[in-house]
């Protein structure tokens, strides 16, 4: 199984839509907005100057409301979108820059799409979906069996290989997409808008489905939504779009305690906080409390209350990966940083953003 080695680097990427489109690059880099370029000149600015790196082996959110962008930004990952200047970098190589046949073995060989309509083919059964990816690279019918029954397992579908797409519901039917994905063993997922077709309750088991596999796949994931609780569910790193730009980029925890604008405030003020911040954020860095608690750094603050309730005790100690011991958290600093935000000195910088 092949783990994620490479980030993508993102730079200075435009995607403006139009017949001329080359020709007013430079009038948005001075300054035209996404209406002015629209009015004046009738084209329609989808990115402008994304700047983004997609660690290798980790889960990268990128979420917005409809228009932002998000959805053209990931087509441009595997190229179905074209850019209009700037560069896209993966093992070395310019995505922009890549020649057919350098493209087609991307797209086969590295990377993996899951599409919020499932995009299945309705007159082949779960296996024979499963298996598609391989068989278009080549792969003997016997191992891409193999391999496809696998994941088919591994997604909770055993027993279903020969169903068809229609005798499935919506959340079996996204994990057919998602064990087909797998099942090519690519380093990149791009997944677009994949769970947002699913009931709630489905919604978040394929979140948990997703972040299961993950733990142990180590895969690049791109994951395109417009809800801000999924994404701080799923991301290791959020980057929020409006209009085409990057407005805030960050861990969930970075954008929720420091939001850069009042556009960002808005989509974090609901957050609930102790889903989010973690213990290292608040704690009294070196402080030691005589408390029978000791809670990893990266505890939740419902976690790491609800850990202090049930022990009846009012603090705990904090220690990192290693066992070293980094500080000490009240039970009373947890309960206000859920409720409130607090710029006090407990607030440890590192979770400000850059």
């Amino acid at each position: 199984m092949a783990e994620a080695t490479h980030d993508i680097e993102i730079r200075n990427l435009y995607k403006i839509f139009g017949p001329n489109a080359a020709k007013h690059v430079e009038s948005v880099r001075n300054g035209m907005t996404k209406e002015e370029l629209k009015a004046q000149h009738n084209h329609v600015l989808g990115l402008d100057d994304i700047n983004l790196t997609i660690p290798a082996g980790k889960i990268q959110v990128v979420m917005g409301l409809s228009g932002s962008g998000k959805s053209t930004l990931i087509r441009h990952i595997n190229r179905l979108i074209d850019p209009t200047a700037g560069e896209l970098l993966f093992d070395g190589q310019d995505i922009a820059k890549m020649s057919e046949t350098e493209l087609r073995e991307f797209r086969r060989q590295r990377t993996g799409m899951v599409f919020q309509k499932f995009a299945l083919f309705p007159h082949w059964t779960v296996l024979e979906n499963t298996t598609y990816g391989l068989n278009v690279r080549g792969v003997s019918r016997r191992e891409a069996e193999e391999r496809a029954r696998r994941w088919i397992s591994r997604v909770g579908l055993d027993g279903f290989e020969e169903s068809y797409p229609n005798q499935l519901s919506g959340g079996m039917q996204q994990r057919v997409g998602l064990a087909r994905a797998l099942t090519n063993d690519a380093e990149i997922l791009l997944m677009d808008e994949a769970f947002s077709a699913l009931d709630p309750l489905i919604r978040t088991d394929m979140q948990s489905v997703l972040l299961d596999l993950q733990s142990e796949l180590k895969k690049t994931i791109v994951f395109i939504t417009h809800d801000l609780d999924e994404a701080l569910r799923l991301g290791e790193r959020i980057a929020i779009l409006r209009d085409g730009k990057i407005i805030q980029q960050g861990t969930g925890e970075q954008i929720v305690l420091r939001p850069k604008d009042d556009y960002i405030a808005s989509f974090v003020r609901d957050v609930r906080r102790g889903h989010v911040i973690s213990v290292r954020t608040i704690m009294r860095k070196g402080a030691r409390a005589e408390t029978p608690v000791t809670l990893p750094a990266t505890t939740l603050l419902e976690e790491a209350a609800r850990a202090m309730t049930n022990a009846e005790v009012l603090r705990a100690n904090i220690q990192g990966l290693d066992g070293q011991h980094l500080g000490m958290v009240t039970l009373s600093k947890c309960v206000a940083e859920m409720i409130a935000p607090d710029d006090s000195e407990d607030v440890d910088p590192e979770a400000q953003v850059a």
